[in-house]
């Protein structure tokens, strides 16, 4: 890919899909905004975030309907800061609109940038920095990941079916850090049911890096999740 900008250095935007409704949180609301520590969830994660210099910004993007983001976060935006109502009924389907609000805002086809679930509200600003050191200079992108070390079940009608070898395998986390130009053709390609922005990556052909996450940065999805970040977050 020909950079649009041979001359300039690469920048870093991170990016977090907040459209979700979170059904299997069981909270009554979109899970990002349910509390946690006593602070709305994504305000956790929106914070870990801005505490990395080498962010030049960073894009939340909401449901067009959202009505709490602003009431809830109301000193967010600014220059480091943004917000896009064009999320999408897929996790990629509003990673895709993202980007195309990226595009609008003078956001070049080889800048990075670092797609974040707004549920990983434990994310540490040293993570992310571990994440770019790694892959500034990679011809591709990565991302944080840790090597699977529970014995994995394949199940059937519920009861284990097979034992499935654990050897080589890793738990994929976030952020996922990939030049723009080729984030966005990755997702065309890949359409709008891919998980992660690394799955659609990888099915043009590309081996992203894995750079080496925690195990704290687990995502908020079951009831009793909140309770174990909340007592985490507590501890500082």
């Amino acid at each position: 890919m020909t950079p649009s900008n041979p001359t300039a250095v690469p920048r870093c935007y991170a990016l977090v899909p907040c459209a979700g409704v979170g059904t299997r949180a069981g909270v009554g609301r979109p899970k990002q905004y349910a509390d946690v520590a006593g602070r709305p969830m994504v305000e956790w994660t929106l914070d870990a975030l801005a505490a990395v210099p080498r962010l030049a910004a960073t894009l939340v993007v909401l449901s067009p309907s959202d009505e709490e983001f602003e009431s809830l976060l109301p000193r967010y935006a600014g220059e480091r800061g943004w917000i896009a109502r064009c999320g999408g009924l897929t996790r990629a389907h509003t990673v895709a609109n993202g980007l195309d609000d990226l595009v609008q805002r003078g956001v070049d086809d080889d800048d990075w940038v670092l797609v974040h679930d707004a549920a990983r509200c434990l994310l540490r600003p040293e993570w992310v920095d571990r994440l770019i050191d790694a892959c500034h200079a990679d011809p591709v992108g990565g991302l944080l990941a840790l090597p699977v070390s529970d014995t994995l079940k394949q199940e059937r009608d519920g009861r284990v079916a097979a034992t499935v070898a654990r050897a080589g395998k890793w738990s994929a986390q976030t952020p996922q850090m990939f030049r723009l130009g080729l984030l966005r053709k990755a997702l065309a390609h890949a359409g709008t049911d891919v998980t992660d922005e690394s799955s659609a990556v990888e099915a043009l052909g590309h081996a992203p890096r894995l750079v080496s996450g925690d195990f704290a940065n687990f995502k908020v999805t079951w009831p009793g999740d909140f309770e174990l970040a909340a007592r985490l977050l507590g501890r500082g």
